[in-house]
């Protein structure tokens, strides 16, 4: 993790990217306990372009570094990581939300549990169901202010059936 927080701020430095956010299974090791993850995934604002090159300049950056792609990823020190550029409005304000914080004793942008929790509530597979409640579980976020959130990025309808199946059942 500290060889990736490394490239991530040489990167923001130098312009490659403007900003990042650890997501995903490794932001979530933040907030609660450990979950089985294969990779790293990192939210980055990048300078527009063509949708088809707009990772290009990561992908030469970390080549001249040494750091290969992987299939989808690319190999930094242990960990595949994927850059996934920001795509909509709430990535957009999750990535500038992030919170500067320490992850396995590297100081790193993590996105926030609301944000993490929304993310996952708009991709809407089984694992970030499980997200949601594993960040409820842990207190790291609180009903209201998902339910804000979902009412903000027009995600009310999701989890209206998020919070029927899963929490008002409780």
């Amino acid at each position: 993790m500290k060889e990736l927080a490394r490239l991530l701020e040489e990167m923001t430095r130098l312009g490659v990217i403007q900003n990042y956010a650890i997501f995903g299974a490794v932001a979530q090791m933040r907030y609660t306990e450990a979950v089985v993850t294969m990779d790293a995934d990192v939210l980055v604002e990048v300078k527009d372009g063509d949708n088809l090159a707009i990772l290009a300049p990561i992908y030469e950056f970390c080549k001249k570094k040494g750091y290969y792609p992987e299939g989808e990823a690319i190999r930094v020190g242990a960990w595949p990581v994927q850059f996934i550029p920001t795509f909509d409005d709430l990535t957009a304000d999750a990535i500038h939300a992030a919170d500067q914080a320490d992850l396995h004793g590297v100081g790193i942008r993590v996105v926030t549990a609301d944000y993490l929790a929304i993310i996952a509530l708009k991709a809407g597979r089984p694992k970030d169901m499980a997200r949601i409640l594993a960040l409820l579980d842990s207190e790291s976020v609180s009903v209201e202010d998902l339910e804000k959130l979902a009412r903000k990025y027009n995600l009310s309808e999701p989890w209206i059936r998020f919070k029927g199946r899963f929490i008002d059942e409780r």
